[in-house]
């Protein structure tokens, strides 16, 4: 087993720590990942378990410049740069898989066609990063820009989408990954599909509950046919609405996912926290009914700070607590917590797209 489940017992912090998924907009021509990618993931492996970045399924799955894909040889081989070098660190890599159905723009799909999504709607003021001169990711330069109208997929096209996941899946594996991550949240295509305010149909992909969650449930057994489930995690945003993804019952409606996922027997639940200054916490009660459904592995993310993480694990909500934008600035992130160092502040300017500076250039702690 990849994962120890939650009753065997528990572990030190640092091995509890997660570096979860972080778009960085630096991979290189034909979005293939980098040495210098390779550098930042190789730095981070002390994490317990690296998650990395969004990584598109398909060409038609990005919605972001610069983004790294896993669907043509060249990406296979740059992403097994990425792992060996993890590997080597001592780390664990698992693949975040993505599409991001209609949190796209024409400019980066094929012929300048339409995005895809669930239903033909558009998320207002939802916008995705774009190299509008084409100065390639170098450069560091590009715009933010509303995305492109999507079209609703017909529902005999869902079946290739599926197969992509599984594709992509096997290509993880050829890469060296440990496992993947199916991208559930944040209102991209899996979302789409999932919430009721961002699925009009009326086929058996849409309407009732059951119809809403078969997206979900097709992708989880697809992937989890290809590489086994215990290689296999979920992100989910259960209670945001983050790109126009509302849903009218989320509590009933993520309680519902996660009972499927525990049935397909996914080897863990990443669950995606609201991390705005003035969010909602998430109750204690929904906490628990999703401890009593899933028995799996439980990761939570979201602004956690060394005390929030402790408690968390503590109280048995969580088995391992995601740590996002602190990763950024601090590669050696589980060892200043766990001797209660002080923190780099990363540089927000350098967050997307560029070079070394404000990505491998952080000092670790002396």
């Amino acid at each position: 087993m990849l994962f120890t489940p939650h009753r065997i017992g528990r572990l030190d912090l640092p091995n509890r720590i997660v570096m979860p998924p972080m778009t960085r907009s630096r991979a290189g021509r034909g979005e293939v990942a980098t040495e210098l990618m390779a550098q930042y993931y190789a730095q981070r492996a002390g994490a317990g378990l690296i998650v990395s970045e969004g990584t598109q399924i398909s060409r038609q799955g990005q919605g972001y410049a610069w983004t790294p894909g896993i669907h043509t040889p060249e990406q296979i081989a740059g992403w097994r740069r990425v792992t060996d070098a993890v590997h080597a660190a001592g780390g664990r890599i698992f693949a975040q898989l993505w599409h991001v159905g209609r949190v796209s723009h024409v400019a980066l799909q094929d012929g300048g066609a339409a995005p895809v999504s669930s239903s033909a709607l558009v998320a207002e003021g939802v916008k995705v990063f774009v190299d509008i001169e084409g100065r390639g990711p170098e450069a560091g330069v590009g715009e933010m820009v509303q995305h492109s109208a999507p079209r609703a997929l017909r529902a005999d096209e869902i079946p290739a989408i599926v197969a992509d996941y599984a594709q992509a899946t096997r290509n993880a594996l050829a890469a060296g990954f440990d496992g993947i991550e199916l991208h559930g949240a944040n209102g991209y295509l899996i979302n789409q599909f999932i919430d009721s305010q961002a699925n009009a149909r009326d086929d058996e992909y849409g309407g009732s509950l059951p119809n809403r969650l078969r997206f979900l449930r097709e992708v989880a057994q697809a992937v989890s046919d290809a590489i086994g489930p215990d290689r296999v995690g979920v992100r989910l945003a259960p209670l945001t609405t983050l790109q126009g993804a509302v849903d009218d019952t989320p509590q009933a409606t993520y309680l519902a996912a996660a009972k499927i996922l525990d049935e397909i027997g996914v080897a863990y639940l990443h669950i995606a926290e609201a991390d705005w200054d003035d969010a909602p916490g998430m109750p204690v009660a929904f906490r628990e009914a999703l401890r009593l459904i899933y028995r799996g592995t439980l990761i939570y993310s979201g602004k956690y700070t060394k005390a929030r993480a402790e408690d968390a694990l503590a109280r048995g909500w969580a088995d391992l607590i995601g740590f996002g934008r602190p990763f950024i600035a601090n590669p050696d992130l589980p060892h200043r917590l766990q001797h209660d160092l002080p923190l780099n502040e990363g540089d927000r300017t350098r967050y997307f797209g560029g070079g070394s500076e404000g990505y491998t250039d952080y000092p670790r702690a002396a």
